[in-house]
């Protein structure tokens, strides 16, 4: 999966930007949250059919 960025960025998370929209195998995702995690990681059953996880844990939903 090659991401592509929107650089306008909505906060940061671990010192990192969290950005607005990313763009995937052309289709664009909008940040929605950070995901929940643990020592194991961050379990997939929190994602919807529309969203993706990026391994940051930072979660976007499909735009639009």
């Amino acid at each position: 999966m090659r991401n592509k960025v929107d650089h306008t960025t909505v906060g940061t998370h671990f010192g990192k930007p969290i950005y607005k929209n990313i763009e995937s195998d052309g289709n664009v995702f909008q940040y929605d949250r950070v995901a929940e995690c643990d020592n194991d990681g961050c379990p997939l059953d929190q994602l919807n059919n529309d969203e993706v996880m990026l391994k940051t844990g930072l979660i976007y939903k499909r735009a639009c």
